[in-house]
């Protein structure tokens, strides 16, 4: 990997400065304290702390079972379709402020159903009120990976993947696979896979993060997934690395939240590096961003300057998550063509 040899300032400046993309990020583990707070207070759900300033305390990540903890505290608050278009638009204005001209945020449906009734479509309806907005006042867009969680039953999955197939094409853009993997292989969830594969609706999964190789090969067998998120435990069978290499499946790497989990013991001792020399197929991403204090322009300046990376290595990051989304391919095209722009007049400042 070659080295930075950019000034570190204008690298930093670049990293601010350049449109992105972000394909691996949860809508609702972007809420903000400060809106969470907002969203209880209107909706008399009563939180286990009062201040945001306790909020942000308690949002610091711990282990998985607080991570849940926070989650269904979060779903809970949200009561109406207009707290969902509220929380859709403030993470599209996050997003606007980092220059993420895409996205493709994960969102559990189901959870809000079942948790404050919202119907489906009530709830899709909202999501793409948000992104009508968002693409007339701020110039980015997104489409929704609409998620099982692992920790549901076959049924609801099912009812999760009908509501998918009906909206696929209006805002929604995928069927995923998330939550805890231990217990919970992608075969549970087989049929719902196979009808929105058979429906031309892609299935994007969560894989080899809390789980190792074989959750990866389920996510391929079972889901046909398109994408993998998170990925990084691959490396755990040189047979999939190269079956990953060969078919250049994108990874959607999150440094920061693994570190959090405990994939990797730290960012230097991070795997990221060695994806990348193995010739595989990467895109950095933030996850959940005020969980684990982050957000993709601090995973791109923090992996910048961890790894030696200059600015050629952050516009190929970006590049690849372009190329890996959910979009026609004409549409791909123009927004390459209007990065490639940019990149050049922002490296010649």
């Amino acid at each position: 990997m070659k080295p930075a040899t950019s000034n570190p300032l204008s690298l930093e400046k670049f990293i601010r400065a350049m449109p992105k993309v972000e394909l691996h990020v949860h809508l609702e583990g972007s809420i903000r304290p400060e809106t969470l707070l907002r969203l209880a207070r209107r909706n008399r759900v009563a939180l286990p702390y009062a201040t945001v300033q306790e909020l942000q305390q308690w949002y610091t990540f711990r282990d998985f079972s607080h991570f849940v903890e926070i989650y269904v505290n979060i779903s809970s608050c949200l009561k109406t379709a207009d707290d969902i278009e509220l929380i859709a638009r403030e993470f599209l204005t996050g997003q606007a402020e980092q220059n993420i001209r895409y996205s493709e945020p994960t969102y559990t449906a189901h959870t809000i159903f079942q948790h404050c009734g919202i119907p489906f479509d009530e709830q899709f309806a909202a999501l793409q009120r948000a992104r009508m907005w968002a693409e007339r006042e701020l110039g980015v867009t997104m489409n929704v990976i609409v998620d099982i969680a692992r920790e549901v039953t076959p049924e609801s999955g099912m009812v999760t993947a009908e509501q998918v197939v009906k909206h696929y094409g209006n805002g929604i853009g995928a069927l995923g696979l998330g939550g805890y993997e231990v217990g919970h292989p992608p075969e549970k969830f087989q049929a719902a896979f196979d009808l929105a594969n058979a429906a031309g609706v892609p299935c994007i999964l969560h894989a080899g993060e809390t789980g190792g190789a074989d959750s990866i090969w389920s996510a391929l067998r079972a889901g046909k997934s398109r994408r993998i998120g998170h990925g990084v435990r691959c490396l755990e069978d040189p047979a999939l690395v190269e079956y990953l290499k060969a078919s250049q499946i994108p990874l959607e790497v999150c440094p920061t939240s693994n570190v959090c989990l405990n994939v990797a013991p730290s960012l230097r001792e991070h795997p990221l590096p060695t994806l990348l020399d193995q010739g595989l197929y990467i895109t950095l991403n933030s996850d959940d961003p005020p969980m684990f204090n982050t957000t993709l322009t601090d995973e791109f300046l923090k992996c910048a300057e961890t790894f030696g990376w200059d600015h050629t290595m952050c516009e190929q990051l970006t590049l690849n998550a372009l190329r890996a989304a959910l979009l026609a391919a004409k549409d791909k095209m123009s927004l390459e063509q209007e990065f490639r722009t940019e990149f050049a007049r922002l490296a010649s400042r």
